[in-house]
């Protein structure tokens, strides 16, 4: 199994899980599906790990990570329209981080439902930007195309990056706990104490099997 590390277990290469998870999912975002009269479209994973992270470890993807894999998209996807998927991302980013508490620890329905919102004011903003760059009305079918197979994808990405993060994040809420406890219980035992940690240490090594 997976061990679940916290962020001061896991160390560096932890904390770089979330822009490598992202930066894959950058690049598989540039992979068009083969779909007759839809070649330049895919399902926007980027926006999907962004919005994962977010919810998660807001932490571990800040602003700037956001600009700089958002950057990258727009660069790899030879888009004229340097720039837009940066803005997207880092408003999708302020957004989430807003309504955050009502995605931690839902279930699965909730958050896909929060994605589908979150998603449709992203391509409508989309839209609407490259329309006022046009000066003119773009044809709405592509955007609302991408819309729907980017939501409809959205539990692929949670079978690949969602077990792992959620079991970082209650782990590091446990250690947060344990650390905390004899400031805000002055009168906790040593030996109380000692029995949560060895519990925390069992679960690790459990999780490390």
């Amino acid at each position: 199994m997976t061990p679940a590390l916290s962020p001061h277990e896991s160390g560096f290469v932890g904390r770089l899980t979330p822009f490598v998870t992202t930066l894959l999912f950058v690049l598989v975002s540039v992979v068009p599906l083969q779909i007759p009269g839809f070649a330049a479209v895919t399902p926007s994973f980027a926006l999907m790990a962004v919005f994962h992270w977010t919810c998660y470890r807001p932490d571990l993807m800040p602003l700037s990570l956001v600009f700089l894999l958002g950057l990258l998209l727009d660069l790899l996807n030879g888009t004229p329209y340097v720039g837009i998927s940066a803005l997207l991302l880092l408003m999708m980013r302020t957004a989430v981080l807003t309504q955050r508490r009502h995605f931690v620890n839902r279930d699965f329905p909730v958050l896909w439902l929060g994605f589908l919102v979150i998603a449709a004011g992203n391509f409508a903003l989309s839209w609407l930007i490259i329309s006022l760059m046009h000066m003119a009305v773009l044809g709405v079918r592509p955007f609302v195309f991408q819309a729907v197979l980017t939501v409809a994808c959205f539990p692929v990405e949670r079978t690949y990056v969602g077990a792992q993060d959620r079991a970082i994040d209650d782990a590091a809420y446990i250690d947060q706990a344990i650390d905390e406890a004899p400031r805000r219980n002055p009168n906790l035992s040593d030996a109380a104490l000692e029995v949560l940690c060895e519990g925390r240490q069992l679960e690790t090594a459990y999780l490390s099997e």
